[in-house]
C-alpha cells in the first residue's frame, strides 16, 4: 500500500523516516494524469534507489493565462493503481497549493537568460520560472538522493540541471529517454485532449524532427537547411499551426543561429511545438 501525503511536514516525517532507515531515496516529480512515461520515470527510479516518492501537483505558477490549468486532466486514484505495481514507490505527496505557496507566492527561482535562450520559455514567458520554483521547493521537502525527469521536457531538463548545479542543491538529475507511442509520438497527459481526427496529424512535428535529426545525423551542420527542411513538414499539415521549432545546445540552451556550424559532438537539441485544434503539443531529440 502506498502511503499519501498532504502536507509539508507529514512528507518531511515520512523522509526523516527514510534517513533512519538509511534509504536511498528517488524522487519522480509529476502533475498527475500518469501515462506510461511517468511509469517509466518511476520504475527507473527504482532500479537506482531503495524507495521512491512520487509527487502530484499541479503547479498554477508554471501555467500562462488562457493555459489549460483549470482544464488539465486530474485522475489521483487511477495514478495510483498505476503505481502500485512498483513496490519500491513508498509515498505520494499530493500538496494543496497552501502547502506549496503558504504566502501567496511572492517568491520566485528566476532563470532569467535561460528562458530567454530556450525557444520553450520565449513562447511561454514566465513558464521556466514556475517550474523552477516549484521544483526547488519539492526537493527541499522530498530531498531526494536523485530526481528523476523525462527528455520529452527538454527544455526543462537544461533549466533544473543549471538550477541545481548553480543553488547547490543535493540532489543527482537523472534524464531518462521520452516514452512514444508505437507510432512514436511522444507520451504526454495532454494527448488526451487530442480528437480521433486530430490523433494523425500529431505525429507532424516527431516527423520533422526525425527528418532534421537524419540531416544532422548524415554530416549536415547547416542551421538554416536543417530547420527549413523539417519545418516543410509542419507546414504541409493543414490542421497542425508550427509554433517553432530549434536548435540549441543540450548543456546551455543557448540556440545555434543562421549561418552557425553545428558542433559535431552531439551536444545538440532538436525541438519544436505546434498547435494542433485546442491541443499545444512539444517534443525533441538530442
Amino acid at each position: 500500500c502506498i502511503a499519501t501525503f498532504r502536507s509539508v511536514d507529514a512528507m518531511r516525517k515520512e523522509r526523516s523516516r527514510m534517513e533512519k532507515e538509511q534509504k536511498k531515496v528517488g524522487y519522480v516529480p509529476t502533475m498527475g494524469a500518469l501515462h506510461q512515461g511517468h511509469i517509466s520515470l518511476a520504475e527507473a527510479a527504482a532500479a537506482e534507489c531503495d524507495e521512491v516518492v512520487v509527487s502530484i501537483y499541479v503547479n498554477p505558477t508554471q501555467f500562462l493565462p488562457g493555459e489549460d490549468l483549470a482544464s488539465y486532466p486530474r485522475d489521483l486514484e487511477g495514478d495510483m493503481k498505476k503505481l502500485e505495481n512498483i513496490p519500491e514507490v513508498k509515498a505520494i505527496f499530493f500538496p494543496p497549493t497552501e502547502e506549496m505557496y503558504p504566502d501567496g507566492g511572492d517568491i520566485y527561482v528566476g532563470v532569467d537568460t535561460l528562458e530567454t535562450n530556450l525557444r520553450e520559455g520565449q513562447s511561454r514567458p514566465g513558464h521556466f520560472r514556475g517550474v523552477a520554483t516549484v521544483v526547488t521547493k519539492l526537493l527541499n521537502v522530498v530531498q531526494p538522493h536523485k530526481a528523476f525527469f523525462g527528455q520529452k521536457d527538454g527544455g526543462q531538463c537544461i533549466v533544473i540541471k543549471r538550477m541545481v548545479k548553480e543553488l547547490l542543491l543535493n540532489t543527482e538529475i537523472v534524464t531518462v529517454p521520452t516514452t512514444r507511442e508505437e507510432d512514436g509520438l511522444a507520451m504526454s497527459s495532454r494527448n488526451a485532449y487530442l480528437t480521433k481526427e486530430e490523433r494523425p496529424h500529431a505525429l507532424a512535428l516527431y516527423k520533422s524532427l526525425c527528418l532534421g535529426k537524419q540531416l544532422y545525423d548524415d554530416g549536415c551542420r547547416d542551421v538554416s537547411k536543417i530547420l527549413n527542411s523539417a519545418m516543410k513538414i509542419l507546414e504541409s499539415e493543414p490542421m497542425v499551426k508550427p509554433l517553432y521549432l530549434d536548435l540549441c545546445s543540450t548543456i546551455t540552451g543557448l540556440p545555434f543561429k543562421t549561418g552557425e556550424t553545428l558542433p559535431k559532438d552531439n551536444s545538440v537539441m532538436f525541438s519544436g511545438a505546434m498547435q494542433l485544434g485546442k491541443t499545444r503539443l512539444i517534443d525533441n531529440l538530442a
